[in-house]
């Protein structure tokens, strides 16, 4: 469980804790319109402070999806222990995500310095039909999160556990952040629209 040392909630978290307590004690199909309204709620405020703490719009995201996702998902399970403090267990995991997030990060880091020489290596192999100035310059504009997975899962040859296991993501996550980066890079790449 997740702990937190936030202080009660006061009358603006109440209607927060009201729908928490709806999806808790909703039927198992669940109550879409509860956790709706909740997700609209509170992701802005998730997001706002992963802007605060993280200080990159692409990472804010990230912690606001992981967090509403890990959110909801405990209080369909009843893991959330008292759902009148539901807005101090989203701000808990929150400083949790975005310390997972610290450390993923400084082993993203940690690996792109160890195979510095490798990754110019694999410059040289580039298809000589590519733009190589061009597909260089559209990876490096990539949100960084997405920069490494793509380059772990392509160049590393990683499965997305392990690349997860390196950034401190969920599997899940890797795939997002993969197809998200693909995305942006081919459409940069045919100059549809920069990556940033």
């Amino acid at each position: 469980m997740l702990s937190t040392t936030h202080p009660e909630p006061g009358a603006a978290d109440e209607i927060e804790s009201r729908l928490a307590c709806r999806i808790a004690g909703a039927a198992p199909g669940g109550d879409p319109q509860a956790e709706g309204e909740f997700y609209r709620l509170m992701a802005p405020r998730v997001r706002r402070y992963g802007l605060r703490h993280l200080r990159d719009r692409h990472a804010a995201d990230d912690l606001m999806q992981q967090v509403m996702v890990l959110t909801i998902e405990h209080l369909r399970h009843h893991r959330v222990l008292e759902t009148a403090r539901v807005v101090s267990f989203v701000f808990g995991a929150c400083r949790m995500t975005v310390l997972q997030m610290r450390r993923g990060e400084q082993r993203r880091q940690d690996l792109l310095h160890d195979n510095a020489d490798m990754l110019g290596i694999a410059d040289i192999a580039v298809a000589p039909r590519l733009d190589h100035v061009r597909v260089t310059s559209c990876l490096e504009g990539l949100p960084e999160r997405e920069r490494s997975v793509l380059v772990m899962s392509f160049y590393a040859e990683l499965p997305a556990a392990e690349v997860g296991d390196s950034l401190g993501l969920t599997p899940g996550n890797v795939r997002v952040l993969r197809h998200r980066g693909i995305a942006r890079l081919r459409d940069c790449v045919n100059g549809a629209r920069s990556v940033s």
